[in-house]
C-alpha cells in the first residue's frame, strides 16, 4: 500500500463525519484504504456505520484508539490475507475454490455436517454452510467492546431478525455492543450461522439494506453531516455476455446501492427543508399553538453532503470476487479506496453551498476507465 503525502488536517467539514461501509466480504478491502487517506488528512469519523465486512471494520476502527486502528486492520487483513490460501502466485480462481473448501482459519470454516446432510434440522445457528466461531476469535483480539461502550466514537450496526424479516440497528449512542452485534451483522445465509442476541436470530443486514444510510437521514435528532458512503458493489452500466456474467451483474445489483433508496432519501430531506421554511412565514400566534408546533417539528433546516465512494472494477474479477482474498486484491482495492479518497480531499466538494430547500447534495467522482 503506496503513500502520499497526507492532505492538511481538516477542522472545518459542515457537519459530524460518518462513515458508512457497505457489505461484500474480500471486497471490504477498499474501505481501508478510504480510512487511511481520512486518518492520514486529520479527519476521524464521529459515528460509524456498518454490514457485514463494513461492521468488521467499522468495529476495528470504533474500538480502538486513533492511533492503533490502522494496524489493526492491517492485522485483520493479513490474517484473511495469509490463511486463506497461503500462496501468493496462485490463480485467483483456484484460490477462490479453495476458500471455498476450507474456509479462511481466522474467518470460518466448513459446517461438514450441513454439507452432508442439508435438509437435517438442526436449528437455525446451526443451519449453515460454515461456522464462524474463528471470527469470534479474531474479533475478540483485534476489537476492544469497552472502548466502544465508553462512547468515543459511535458505532452502529445493522442486522435483519432471521424470523420475521425486521431491519435493526443495534447502536452504541443506545446501548451496550458486544461480539455478537458484528457477527450477526455478518451472518449471511446460508453460508454463515443466525447469531442469537436477546433470544431473536439474526443474519446479515445485508440482505435487507446493504448500505445503510438511511439510519443517519433518519436519525433524531438530526445533524448536519458529511457522510463518506463507501460502497464496494459497482453495477457499472455494461451489459453481461455470459452466464458467468450474468451471476456477477445479478450479485452487483442485488447488493449495490438502490438509487431509488437515495431518491426517496432526498425527496424525505427535501420534504422537511419545506415544512421548516413553511412554519417561517406563519405568524407568532400560531407558532404559539401546540398542534402547530408538533406538526413544525417535523421539519428540520440541516445539510447533508453525501460522499459517494465506489470501488473500481478489478481485472479478472467474476462472481465469486467477493471471496477473493488474495494479496493481489487486496492490495488493489485497498490502493482504489486509498485513491479516489484523496480525489475528494483534494476537491473538498463540501465546501460548496447546497440548495436551502434541497438540504441535501450527492458528491460522486468520474467512473473509472
Amino acid at each position: 500500500m503506496s503513500r502520499k503525502p497526507a492532505c492538511p488536517p481538516s477542522s472545518s467539514l459542515p457537519g459530524q463525519v460518518v462513515l458508512v461501509l457497505q457489505g461484500g466480504g474480500a471486497l471490504g478491502a477498499y474501505q481501508i484504504g478510504v480510512y487511511q487517506a481520512l486518518h492520514e488528512a486529520g479527519i476521524e469519523p464521529d459515528w460509524v456505520i456498518g454490514t457485514s465486512i463494513g461492521a468488521i471494520n467499522g468495529a476495528i476502527i470504533a474500538g480502538n484508539p486513533p492511533e492503533a486502528r490502522l494496524d489493526k486492520l492491517r492485522e485483520f487483513w493479513h490474517r484473511m490475507e495469509r490463511n486463506s490460501f497461503g500462496f501468493a502466485t496462485m490463480p485467483r480462481a483456484i484460490a477462490n475454490a479453495i476458500t471455498l473448501g476450507q474456509g479462511i482459519p481466522a474467518f470460518f470454516e466448513p459446517n461438514l455436517a450441513s454439507w452432508w446432510n442439508p435438509e437435517a434440522r438442526v436449528g437455525i445457528e446451526h443451519a449453515s454452510f460454515y461456522q464462524t466461531t474463528p471470527l469470534r476469535s479474531t474479533l475478540e483480539a483485534l476489537v476492544d467492546f469497552n472502548y466502544i461502550n465508553q462512547k468515543r466514537m459511535r458505532f452502529t450496526v445493522g442486522a435483519v431478525n432471521a424470523r420475521n424479516g425486521a431491519m435493526r440497528y443495534f447502536d452504541s449512542k443506545r446501548e451496550q455492543l458486544c461480539v455478537e452485534h458484528v457477527m450477526a451483522s455478518g451472518a449471511l445465509p446460508p453460508a454463515f450461522p443466525a447469531v442469537r442476541i436477546d433470544g431473536e436470530p439474526y443474519w446479515d443486514g445485508g440482505i435487507y439494506s446493504n448500505t445503510p444510510i438511511e439510519a443517519v437521514l433518519d436519525d433524531e435528532p438530526r445533524r448536519s453531516s458529511v457522510i463518506f458512503s463507501v460502497e464496494v458493489w459497482n453495477p457499472d452500466g455494461s451489459e453481461p455476455q455470459s452466464v458467468l456474467d450474468v451471476l456477477d451483474k445479478h450479485k452487483e445489483i442485488q447488493y449495490a446501492s438502490r438509487a431509488s433508496n437515495i431518491e426517496q432519501q432526498r425527496k424525505l430531506h427535501r420534504l422537511r427543508h419545506v415544512i421548516r421554511q413553511l412554519t417561517q412565514h406563519l405568524p407568532d400566534k400560531e407558532l404559539a399553538l401546540a398542534e402547530v408546533r408538533e406538526l413544525a417539528s417535523w421539519g428540520c433546516g440541516t445539510d447533508m453532503h453525501v460522499v459517494s465512494l465506489r470501488a473500481p472494477r478489478i481485472g479478472g474479477e467474476d462472481h465469486t470476487k467477493d471471496i477473493d482474498f488474495s494479496a493481489s486484491g487486496i492490495r488493489a482495492r485497498w490502493q482504489g479506496g486509498y485513491d479516489d479518497t484523496r480525489r475528494f480531499l483534494e476537491q473538498r466538494p463540501w465546501e460548496q453551498p447546497i440548495d436551502p430547500i434541497e438540504g441535501i447534495a450527492i458528491h460522486r467522482l468520474p467512473e473509472h476507465c
